[in-house]
């Protein structure tokens, strides 16, 4: 539990090692009772996740959330079914128009419990190319080597 009541559940580490993160922005989530139980839970990948604009819409695809055994044969969901996202229509919108027309992509960051509700950090992001990627190793590792050599001084 962090300061402002929210609990993470899930990190997509893999994302900001892939992509550029160019914004992020916070978004509910759209549960039936057996995959918010899962959800809490702490069954749930989001690291195939990826968000996508539907008629005014967005939605989340391949968020697995494991099935609640508890919820018997009637109240059981599909574990990939797609999960809606709750944004106000102009952010919707730009996010929708963004992702187009520069070719970006939106993957869920975070998704975490705040206060009851499920929230996701969606970012718009983009792919990064492997040499970009040994830039940045390559920089933070430099970093790395002027700390040590920072404190060997001191």
């Amino acid at each position: 539990m962090t300061q402002d009541g929210s609990r993470t559940i899930a990190v997509n580490r893999r994302a900001r090692h892939d992509y550029e993160v160019l914004e992020s922005l916070e978004a509910g989530l759209v549960l039936t009772g057996s995959e918010i139980k899962s959800v809490r839970a702490g069954k749930v990948q989001i690291a195939e996740a990826y968000a996508q604009e539907r008629r005014g819409e967005l939605w989340l695809q391949n968020l697995h959330v494991s099935e609640w055994p508890g919820a018997g044969p009637w109240g059981q969901h599909d574990p990939r079914r797609p999960k809606k996202l709750l944004l106000r229509k102009e952010q919707i919108r730009r996010l929708g128009l963004l992702a187009a027309q520069q070719r970006l992509t939106m993957v869920p960051l975070k998704l975490y419990i705040k206060g009851h509700r499920a929230k996701v950090e969606i970012a718009l992001v983009r792919g990064m190319r492997k040499y970009d990627r040994r830039d940045v190793i390559a920089k933070r590792d430099a970093e790395r080597e002027m700390q040590r050599a920072s404190r060997r001084r001191a």
